[in-house]
């Protein structure tokens, strides 16, 4: 049975930290860097409600949310989470995800998400890992299955987005016997990104 603790994990210039109350400001920069809480098919906080959601993640019991910075500057540029965690099948899902436009379409996705699969797979013991997105989310669709999660199917009438609207949600998963072969491919992945941006 998993077990999943607070813990700090760093990777080719990016930390995740544990999201803390001392991350609003930066959190805020994050999300205004694109203004990215126009968007209804993500949860990106507001600026007047960022500390409001750090209170929001930190509520939920099987939730590990972190703030995703730049190792070099300290600089928080997005949030990534560990969510719907079920020890007693050692499953965690990674979510919750998004980051400062200025840092989209860099290696900062692709790193982020070899840091934690190595750590649900190779740390906790994870026997599966999943992922979800909104339907109409195409981006992060591409990206999941660029990772080389496997699509599992589509929930209807799933839940609500931000602007009130209910959304079918898109699941993909990685199985521990998927794990070697999508590490090797994260890394493929990483060595495109010339000189690590």
């Amino acid at each position: 049975m998993i077990r999943v603790d607070p813990v700090t994990l760093e990777f080719r210039g990016i930390r995740l930290e544990p999201l803390a109350l001392h991350h609003v400001d930066g959190l805020r920069t994050a999300a205004s860097d694109g203004e990215l809480w126009k968007l209804r098919i993500t949860s990106v906080p507001e600026p007047h409600t960022t500390e409001d959601y750090i209170r929001a993640a930190l509520a939920m019991p099987d939730r590990l949310a972190f703030a995703v910075v730049d190792a070099a500057t300290d600089a928080v540029i997005g949030s990534t989470s560990y969510h719907d965690i079920l020890p007693a099948v050692d499953r965690v899902e990674i979510g919750y995800t998004w980051y400062a436009r200025s840092r989209q379409r860099t290696h900062v996705n692709t790193s982020c998400k070899l840091l934690l699969l190595s750590h649900a797979f190779d740390t906790l013991g994870c026997a599966v890992v999943g992922l979800r997105t909104d339907n109409f989310n195409y981006a992060s669709q591409a990206a999941i299955e660029r990772l080389g999660a496997k699509k599992d199917g589509v929930i209807r009438h799933h839940g609500l987005r931000r602007d009130g609207t209910v959304r079918d949600t898109v699941m993909y998963s990685i199985l521990r016997g998927e794990w070697p072969e999508v590490k090797t491919h994260l890394h493929y992945l990483l060595e495109q990104y010339a000189g690590g941006h």
